[in-house]
């Protein structure tokens, strides 16, 4: 597996991870739904000046342009991601976290990658073998290890709560495939704002109150980079990865949440904080070793998306191109059968 197609995923999983210990260096003494609504308000935001400053940069360059738009026929997918993992995940995760230990509503959320993966391999037919449910099962266990604290694990009504959090992000995820192979910076920034003004008004509304000026632009700076750049990788992972295996990659952000945070706060880590780092890079390992090769079909598909003129682009323009590459432009795909290595990638859906 080449390194650049794992990296948006990796990237992905670094950028959230820092956000949990750079949020609690900041300090803010407000409600949780409040700091998460704040944390994706300012990804939206941070992302939709992003995109602006990319237009100004290539005005006048129309084989530059990217376009700006969902497919209708992509818009439940969408809207059903942006509701799922959005706005009811975080009203599970806060409402659980009121009545459950802090240490076990961190175990529990391994979970979703868990779920996110079995609703790819159950429901969306993503294909895996044994070495990818290996891998899964590892970098798993190293995030539970990792947040295990002994005689915190209870059973509770909050713990269901939590569990459902990690429910509605797994669909978030499976959803947000669907339209992955749109512009990532849009996706990641429709959600943003969406999570972001409903959580943030929900929060207001319950009676919390707004941070002063500095901190909550540094709030919204976390946001930007841990949420904003962290879900557009994601979105770009899905495209090359599939569900599973982005969960999977993305399912290390704890480590490097744990790496940031001893740099921040020195201390020497525990057994289990090597343990868990052993298990994970395990994990990372199988999955990047995996080799998936076979004769398969491709039906005939009509999107867009950043691309070059390799085997399964082999289409003539009807838009200006200057011959640079990667470009995007509305494509059409024939039907095409061949065999190579691949992954379920936004070309490869298909059942085995």
């Amino acid at each position: 597996m080449a390194i650049r197609t794992v990296s948006p995923a990796l990237g992905a999983a670094l950028l959230f991870g820092a956000s949990t210990p750079l949020a609690k260096l900041l300090g803010l003494d407000v409600a949780p739904q409040l700091l998460a609504g704040l944390l994706y308000l300012g990804s939206g935001v941070g992302l939709a000046i992003l995109m602006l400053a990319r237009a100004l940069l290539h005005r006048g360059q129309p084989e530059s342009a990217v376009a700006l738009n969902i497919p209708a026929k992509e818009i439940p997918w969408l809207a059903g991601a942006i509701v799922s993992g959005g706005v009811l995940g975080p009203v599970f995760l806060m409402s659980g976290l009121a009545s459950t230990d802090a240490a076990a509503a961190s175990l529990l959320l391994n979970v979703e990658g868990v779920l996110t993966a079995v609703i790819a391999w159950l429901v969306f037919k993503e294909n895996a073998d044994s070495q990818i449910v290996l891998g899964m099962a590892t970098i798993v266990a190293g995030g539970v290890l990792l947040s295990l604290q002994p005689g915190t694990m209870s059973l509770s009504a909050g713990a269901l709560l939590v569990v459902a959090a990690c429910l509605c992000w797994a669909i978030d995820n499976n959803l947000t495939r669907k339209v992955s192979a749109n512009d990532a910076l849009l996706v990641a920034c429709l959600k943003g704002l969406f999570a972001g003004v409903t959580n943030t008004g929900l929060a207001l509304a319950l009676g919390a109150t707004m941070p002063a000026g500095s901190p909550l632009l540094a709030t919204l700076v976390v946001g930007f980079a841990g949420y904003g750049l962290s879900l557009a990788l994601f979105v770009v992972a899905l495209r090359g990865l599939g569900t599973a295996r982005t969960g999977a990659y993305f399912s290390v952000a704890p480590l490097f949440g744990v790496l940031i945070s001893l740099a921040l706060w020195p201390a020497a880590p525990g057994w289990t904080f090597w343990m868990a780092t052993g298990l994970m890079a395990v994990g990372v390992w199988l999955h990047v070793r995996e080799r998936h090769e076979h004769h398969h079909t491709h039906q005939p598909l009509e999107h867009a998306h950043r691309h070059t003129h390799d085997e399964h682009h082999r289409h003539a323009h009807d838009v200006a191109w200057d011959g640079h590459e990667p470009h995007a432009h509305p494509h059409r795909h024939a039907m095409l059968t061949h065999r190579h290595a691949h992954f379920p990638d936004v070309h490869h859906r298909h059942e085995h």
